[in-house]
């Protein structure tokens, strides 16, 4: 315990706004038996703007948020290597994603198996305490932590807020369980191409950013201390 304390202490002063540790054994595509999910919050002003329209201030942001989390997850590798234990940082330059747009190990997965959260109906991860109006990183170790209890499925209920604001009608309003084929919830596809035209009308940028899906979720509205990264 004092071993996972140190960790999660070290990872929240270096500023993450969430921090989860879950038992991967057994979990396709991981050659560690633990895992750490760490998150950072979206300003709120951000998310209230992408309810409209993405923006080059999130552009930018997405950019400096995964270089915040690529130091602190670097930083938690580091911390473990130096207790003698084994440790990989899934940073931005070592996470690659295949022609279907999936990486070995998302950190969503990461995430869901250490207590973080659910996936909702917008094939996010949806967290109580500020929704999916985060960032995520992960880190692989075999040290021996203190895993909390996985979540294995959906909190979204009957609520439909992303499915229905969705600009590329990609959301198939499926609630989430573990196992669950992503084409089960979402077009990727679909989602991706509707992201290109979103973002290069409103910005001038082409890249596959939108926001929507997220920013209207309830649990995105919810008051919290954790809200500015």
């Amino acid at each position: 315990m004092e071993l996972t304390e140190r960790l999660v202490s070290l990872l929240r002063d270096r500023g993450a706004a969430l921090v989860g540790v879950g038992d991967m054994t057994g979990v396709p595509g991981c050659a560690y038996p633990m895992g750490v999910s760490v998150a950072v919050a979206l300003p709120e002003h951000v998310v209230t703007d992408l309810r409209t329209a993405p923006t080059k201030e999130y552009y930018a942001l997405y950019g400096t948020l995964n270089e915040k989390l690529n130091a602190i997850v670097l930083a938690g590798e580091a911390f473990l290597r130096e207790q003698g234990y084994r440790a990989w940082a899934q940073t931005t330059d070592r996470v690659h994603y295949g022609e279907d747009k999936r990486s070995p190990l998302p950190h969503k997965t990461v995430a869901t198996w250490a207590g973080l959260g659910w996936i909702g109906k917008n094939g996010l991860l949806i967290t109580p305490q500020l929704g999916p109006a985060i960032r995520l990183s992960s880190l692989l170790t075999d040290a021996p932590l203190a895993a909390a209890a996985p979540i294995d499925r959906s909190r979204c209920g009957n609520c439909h807020a992303c499915v229905d604001v969705c600009p590329a009608q990609a959301l198939k309003g499926a609630l989430w369980q573990a196992d669950m084929e992503r084409e089960e919830i979402v077009d990727v596809d679909k989602c991706y191409a509707k992201q290109l035209e979103i973002m290069e009308r409103a910005t001038g940028i082409r890249t596959d950013l939108c926001g929507k899906c997220f920013a209207v979720c309830p649990y995105a509205r919810r008051p919290s201390p954790d809200r500015e990264p």
